[in-house]
């Protein structure tokens, strides 16, 4: 694919617009830690939202969507949205939750909703484990499919496409912090919008326009309704599996970036917020542009794609190879575009880990008081260390082939997790053991029901009955702890009711006490 200067052109201005803006806020970030991973609790809530959307847009999603559309039509793509109840579910009832905690990351909530040496344990292993294990696999697989971008457009090799892309981002996330990274995320949403929407309109056209797309569309999906209808069928995901998926799976599933009732990045930003209606507005926001509006720019390209390119053993790379349609000029904003879309998540992933390992462990735990300059410090260094780490985390996942098995691994330890992490907002009995319990629970349920040949987690059906097996025994494991061991104190429960003031009868009898 040949690039001209007017290409290189766009490309240079789009890295320098995003180091400048990501470092302009480089002294306001180094006041404090609340400055560098919540942003001052300042954010209004269309940039918040836009940024927890921009998060989610890596250089991997559109080529993941073209090739669920290859496979199965749009209907491929219940895979994901099956996930958007959870996120309404948060909209409604737990972003003002979070607001009102006051945490920084929703590791440190375990101190607050719980106490003592459990409480302790619990916020130090969900640190390490979101911080390192779940980061890194994120941070490997969204490298390893910007360096399939890279090669498919570029040509070069793996090292020589990272280097620039890791530097910059890597420099505005260690200086600026979230203030950099959520105002870099606005332009990098908005390049990588332009870029896809150009992008489906040339596709398309390619094609001969929607109409002569729309009758071509048997060619390889065998039908029109095959390729356009919104429902699965039979052939690749059974009503059960369907049912279950749309029925269990956003509530009973921990995800990253829908988990029940929030967390992660998605509370980070919800944290930053200036008030609790601009963490509320912001989750909608996310919700409503990540699942209705901005798939179909990739879903037009996805079908276009399918016809011109049908001989791709990877059918995701037909998204990459449809930038050689695109003329001098347009090509260079559409790998900005997807520049940006992987320096949105990396950056976001970067300084989300490094609030764990920062906040929830070094200052937290530290022995002597730090200042405001020597949490800082620590926060860019460890930000650094992550970004050194990601590079080891990219070979290993490059010499493994798949991260077919990490992913598996990190929804066990999430499957069936899901209720503890609702209902902890809302019933008093729940504590530190519950969460210690369904964690531990779930990873050994889903070791021993795959090690055992029970159920396929790569076929549909398979998964459906795996999810629904891990979630009951993990249910009825973390409900046995909860009764079996003592309940947090009056003045545990009081505390975060007053804090919090979360609604429901399950904290009736604390309410009547503290009256």
């Amino acid at each position: 694919m040949q690039f001209t200067w007017a290409d290189w052109a766009v490309v240079a201005a789009y890295f320098i617009a995003s180091a400048a803006v990501g470092l302009a806020f480089g002294r306001r970030a180094g006041k404090s830690s609340a400055e560098f991973f919540t942003a001052g609790r300042s954010l209004p809530w269309w940039l918040a939202g836009t940024s927890m959307v921009a998060t989610t847009f890596a250089a991997d999603t559109p080529l993941a969507v073209t090739g669920l559309v290859a496979a199965h039509g749009l209907s491929g793509n219940w895979v994901w949205r099956n996930l958007v109840a959870g996120n309404m579910l948060t909209v409604f009832f737990y972003a003002r939750l979070w607001r009102r905690a006051g945490v920084q990351t929703d590791a440190e909530l375990a101190e607050l909703r719980y106490a003592g040496k459990p409480a302790a344990a619990l916020r130090v292993f969900r640190a390490l484990y979101l911080a390192i294990p779940v980061n890194l696999i994120i941070l490997g697989w969204v490298n390893l499919v910007m360096v399939k971008v890279l090669e498919a457009t570029l040509g070069v090799r793996p090292v020589e496409a990272m280097v620039l892309l890791l530097v910059v981002t890597v420099l505005y996330s260690a200086v600026s912090g979230l203030w950099g990274v959520v105002t870099t995320d606005l332009l990098q949403f908005v390049v990588a919008r332009v870029g896809c929407i150009v992008l489906a309109v040339v596709a398309v056209d390619a094609v001969g326009g929607v109409d002569a797309m729309l009758a071509r569309l048997p060619e390889r999906w065998g039908s029109t309704d095959a390729a356009l209808s919104l429902w699965p069928g039979d052939a690749w995901m059974p009503a059960t599996a369907f049912l279950t998926f749309l029925a269990v799976q956003w509530w009973a599933t921990w995800y990253p970036g829908s988990e029940p009732g929030g967390g992660g990045y998605v509370a980070q930003r919800i944290f930053a917020s200036k008030t609790e209606r601009d963490g509320q507005l912001a989750t909608l926001w996310f919700t409503l542009a990540h699942y209705a509006v901005r798939p179909w720019p990739w879903i037009l390209t996805a079908l276009a794609a399918g016809l011109l390119y049908p001989e791709l053993s990877d059918p995701g790379v037909g998204y990459a190879k449809a930038f050689e349609l695109l003329p001098s000029g347009l090509k260079g904003l559409m790998l900005a575009a997807f520049a940006a879309a992987y320096m949105s998540t990396i950056s976001s992933q970067l300084n989300w880990g490094a609030s764990y390992l920062a906040g929830d462990l070094y200052v937290r735990f530290a022995r002597t008081p730090r200042t405001n300059h020597q949490v800082v410090r620590a926060s860019r260094v460890t930000t650094v260390l992550l970004f050194v780490a990601s590079a080891g985390s990219t070979w290993l996942l490059a010499k493994l082939g798949s991260v077919d098995r990490a992913w598996q691994l990190l929804l066990a330890l999430g499957a069936g997790t899901g209720p503890v992490y609702l209902l902890r907002w809302y019933w008093w009995r729940i504590n530190a053991w519950s969460e210690l319990s369904a964690m531990a629970v779930s990873l050994l349920s889903f070791a021993a029901l795959t090690g055992l040949g029970s159920f396929d987690p790569s076929d549909s059906l398979g998964s459906a009955y795996l999810m629904l097996a891990n979630t009951a025994i993990t249910t009825v494991a973390w409900v046995s702890v909860t009764l079996l061991t003592k309940p947090e104190s009056q003045a545990t429960l009081t505390a975060f009711v007053t804090r919090v003031q979360p609604g429901g009868p399950g904290w009736r009898s604390t309410r009547r006490c503290s009256a």
